[in-house]
């Protein structure tokens, strides 16, 4: 495969990449190293990757559509994975224009460029983010995900549309992937691994919302990669049957197009969360507890049950080995002395 992957200096864009290319795969690799967050993490992320030589490197913003349609036509890829966004649900509360830009703009951009030249797959992520409002666990790709509580989620949601769309009109086969709280080694500054490790090593407090009342499918990176590399050459078809008199949001009749879970279904507490944490670090963390973040939810469970089913997906590292990985990563990273 020729796999175009967006967000390729990202946590999950990264390890993805290292996988496609240690499988024998070629990959054209697109970032913009947006400084949302450290740029030097992300080129970190892409050292390994520059030394293969299955690897192009492409700088550009996934918006410039004039960009994305010529590397299209150069590299003529088969395959799409769409990584890139503008992440974060609380940062979408002060920054909404580059949700927007990144995150509808620029998916629009790539599904121009595969309409004009054909791929066999086009992958995208979408996000645990969308169920919002619904309360139903575990949340099912075959239920309603129609009332986001942010914008971020909005996006995606909006992602999921307009991929459907293309794949009505212009038989793209599309599978988008809903991410549930994807953790590991790489990891991204803006969430809680990250957060809480630095935080608790300069004895600062941490924040913990809804007083500590929070349940995560933590899931992770190695088992989300192996999930999405075994769907990339699965490309979905028409349900025959779909019924449109009571649609299933997760397929279509009229589109090769699906949407499918990606987590590890075990939701777990985000205090044993911390607890595995202070254990692994040998300090206890100072807690400032805090009401619910506008934006955020309580709980997300995921039933990735059709996409075992039609990859033999299987997520096996038990938080407590994830969590080790994560830290050890950090101190020889940050060259921080654990006690």
């Amino acid at each position: 495969m020729r796999v175009f992957v967006t967000g390729a200096a990202g946590f999950i864009g990264a390890n993805l990449s290292a996988r496609l290319l240690a499988a024998g795969h070629q990959v054209i690799g697109m970032d913009n190293l947006d400084p949302y967050y450290d740029v030097e993490l992300k080129k970190a992320r892409l050292q390994p990757l520059l030394t293969d030589n299955g690897f192009i490197d492409v700088r550009g913003d996934i918006a410039d559509k004039d960009l994305v349609m010529s590397l299209f036509a150069e590299h003529r890829p088969t395959h799409v994975v769409n990584l890139a966004a503008q992440p974060g649900v609380r940062h979408s509360l002060k920054d909404p224009w580059s949700y927007t830009h990144s995150n509808v703009l620029g998916f629009l951009s790539l599904l121009e460029a595969a309409r004009a030249h054909p791929v066999e797959h086009f992958v995208f992520a979408s996000s645990s983010s969308v169920y919002g409002a619904n309360k139903r666990m575990p949340y099912s790709e075959h239920k309603s995900a129609d009332h986001p509580v942010s914008l971020y989620a909005a996006t995606k949601k909006a992602n999921e549309m307009i991929a459907h769309n293309y794949a009505h009109l212009y038989r793209i086969p599309c599978s988008g992937l809903r991410f549930f709280t994807v953790y590991g080694p790489w990891g991204r500054p803006d969430m809680a691994p990250m957060l809480f490790t630095s935080a608790i090593l300069a004895g600062r407090a941490i924040d913990v919302f809804n007083h500590g009342n929070m349940r995560r499918d933590f899931t992770y990176v190695d088992d989300i990669v192996a999930g999405v590399a075994a769907l990339l050459p699965l490309p979905p078809a028409p349900d025959g049957n779909w019924d449109p008199d009571a649609p299933d949001p997760a397929t279509s009749g009229v589109a090769p197009y699906r949407i499918l879970n990606i987590g590890k279904n075990k939701p777990e507490p985000l205090m044993e969360f911390i607890e595995l944490l202070e254990a692994k670090l040998g300090r206890k963390a100072v807690k400032n507890m805090l009401p619910m973040q506008e934006g955020d939810v309580h709980a997300t469970w995921a039933n990735s049950g059709d996409l075992t089913q039609l990859t033999g997906y299987q997520p096996e590292t038990p938080l407590s080995v994830g969590i080790a990985r994560f830290v050890d990563w950090y101190a020889d990273y940050f060259n921080v002395a654990l006690s």
